[in-house]
């Protein structure tokens, strides 16, 4: 494992808690500016998280929101269009913060919330991503990346997703990222799966995603190196585009926005084997008490505004 570069104290203390086998707990924002790691042994009582695909129960809560300006979003959609002719991006997750209209707390969200994945921090934000970052179990790496949505209502959508020439071409673009990002801290690194189809199914509404799968091998000892090996492989590829890191540059400056831990990472050493998920399907808390869902999806030269500003709305749902 090549991984001979200069990182920041992140990377250095999960390699340290790897290294000494000690089973943790991190979170990491968009940008890799804040943090947060915590033994499992010590888990902090304000952060709670679920890996599980167990049942919840049901409920009718509807999330009620009061839509992102449409001639904002104009704006930004144009401006990655400027770029993405310039060359300087070919993808770039375009995303925006929409309010909600309901009184409920963070907490009340968290235990409603059906995923294989969900998060509550510090009543700051409640996460449930359908989308893994990376896993790591008997000596090798998996990333997922998740590019490509639809709604399940319009008819022969699943036929229309997978012929889509530009999801194709988004979901490729994204593909191709990842699995350079995967080879930068594995070998033997392949795409195992290409294009399949979740189904997300929420109170109000059904949506189709596909997604691929892509492993390395990383050999034995690789709890020595996770700090860094997560550290090369942020931000995740599919809330960023590419190029990355110019593509990266991009979104601050089009977003006009800090993103903090929305986009960022969540993971979980169990002292065997490691999981992480993108923290997407995401909302926040502010300090007045008021809930914001941070939505988006991929543009590339292709994307046709309309389609992009109703993924947007789309993806506001509490499963």
């Amino acid at each position: 494992m090549k991984l001979s570069y200069d990182t920041g104290e992140f990377a250095k203390k999960l390699n340290l808690f790897g290294k000494n086998r000690i089973p943790f707990g991190f979170i990491i924002s968009f940008d890799k500016t804040s943090y947060d790691i915590f033994e499992l042994s010590k888990q902090p009582i304000n952060i709670k998280y679920k890996l599980t695909n167990q049942n919840y129960l049901k409920h009718n809560t509807i999330l009620k929101y009061e839509k992102f300006s449409f001639a904002k979003y104009t704006k930004m959609f144009n401006k990655v269009q400027t770029n993405v002719a310039s060359g300087n991006t070919y993808l770039l997750n375009l995303t925006a913060t929409t309010p909600l209209k309901i009184k409920i707390s963070l907490d009340e969200i968290y235990n409603l919330s059906n995923s294989s994945f969900k998060l509550l921090y510090k009543d700051k934000f409640v996460c449930f991503s359908p989308e893994k970052f990376i896993e790591i179990k008997n000596n090798e790496i998996y990333t997922y990346p998740m590019k490509g949505t639809i709604d399940y209502k319009i008819k022969n959508a699943k036929q229309k997703l997978i012929d889509s020439k530009k999801e194709l071409a988004e979901h490729t673009m994204v593909v191709d990222l990842l699995r350079n990002d995967i080879s930068k801290v594995a070998s033997k690194t392949k795409v195992e799966k290409f294009r399949y189809i979740n189904k997300i199914t929420t109170k109000n509404k059904t949506i189709l995603q596909t997604s691929s799968l892509i492993k390395g091998y990383l050999g034995a000892n690789w709890q020595n190196n996770i700090g860094y090996i997560v550290d090369s492989l942020l931000p995740a590829g599919s809330i960023t585009g590419t190029p990355k890191i110019e593509t990266t540059k991009l979104i601050k400056n089009i977003e006009c926005r800090n993103r903090t831990y929305y986009t960022g990472v969540f993971g979980i050493y169990d002292g065997i084997n490691f999981k992480s998920y993108v923290l997407i399907r995401y909302i926040k808390r502010d300090n007045s008490g008021s809930l914001f869902y941070e939505s988006g999806g991929g543009i590339t030269s292709d994307s046709k505004i309309s389609n992009e500003y109703k993924e947007l709305n789309d993806k506001i749902y509490l499963p």
